[in-house]
């Protein structure tokens, strides 16, 4: 297939976001201000364009190409880590105007960021909490216990386990994990992605069943890229749909209200139709 430049015969296509967040040109510098720090935006923004077909959404996609987009978040990673200023790499998915999507064409956004977000950080630091205390990963601690419990399990295949958060933050939030303990979405073996593909494709045709094709946004969690495979950290996507709104309680408290329990989110996500 030809990846010449705006012509046709192409399956998926990276492109530089034309309002970047970050740009990669330039020397990544720190400035003291007074009691606070700057730093300039040093890192890069890309598009992923998932397919050709103006009218198919990520869901629409065969098990194949959502793999192939999976492969292209792997490579675009790799590249990036040969960077020596980035330290994270942060793909994520807006789906819909209430996601905060500006293009209708499906499409997936890369952010290399020069610091590992705070979020990440937080995930971080706890899985090492944890691991001290417990000697393990909570991450595969979770996966172990959600198989054996089962309420909150929406589905599952060979390697991949698709659940509904304990303390979801928003209704139908939604992960997949891998199995086994994989900390770097980038470093899986190549079997691996077909399943995280299937788990992906099922997940949101579930989603759009039950839901009614909400906006959503998806966002994978992975290791940060310079560092070496970590015991206490294991790579997962979130997919939350947009069916609530963050107000003043939650900003500025950081607690969710959330009027759907994760128990009867997952009932009813097994129960729908994906065929």
């Amino acid at each position: 297939m030809s990846t010449e430049r705006d012509i046709p015969g192409w399956n998926i296509r990276v492109v530089p976001n034309k309002f970047p967040a970050l740009q990669i040109e330039g020397e990544l510098a720190h400035k003291g201000c007074g009691n606070y720090e700057m730093m300039n935006g040093i890192g890069a923004h890309e598009v992923i364009i998932e397919t050709p077909d103006h009218a198919k959404d990520l869901a629409d996609l065969s098990i194949e190409k959502i793999k192939e987009v999976l492969l292209v978040f792997r490579e675009r990673i790799r590249d990036l880590e040969n960077d020596s200023r980035l330290k994270y790499v942060l793909i994520f998915k807006n789906h819909g105007v209430a996601a905060g999507a500006s293009l209708e064409h499906s499409h997936s956004q890369l952010i290399a960021l020069p610091i590992i977000p705070k979020r990440v950080l937080e995930e971080i630091e706890g899985g090492r909490s944890f691991y001290r205390q417990n000697h393990g990963c909570v991450f595969c601690d979770v996966v172990s216990k959600e198989l054996e419990d089962q309420t909150r399990v929406v589905s599952e295949n060979d390697a991949c386990i698709t659940i509904e958060a304990f303390a979801p933050r928003f209704p139908f939030e939604t992960w997949i994990l891998p199995t086994q303990h994989y900390s770097h979405f980038e470093r899986m073996p190549e079997d691996i992605y077909e399943q995280v593909a299937v788990a992906l494709k099922d997940a949101l045709w579930r989603i759009n069943a039950v839901l009614g094709y909400p906006p959503f946004n998806f966002i994978l969690h992975s290791s940060p890229i310079q560092e070496p495979d970590f015991r206490d950290y294991h790579w997962h996507i979130e997919i939350i749909p947009k069916l609530a709104k963050v107000a003043g309680f939650e900003w500025g408290s950081g607690f969710y209200i959330n009027p759907m329990s994760p128990e009867v989110a997952a009932e009813h996500l097994r129960g729908a139709s994906t065929t």
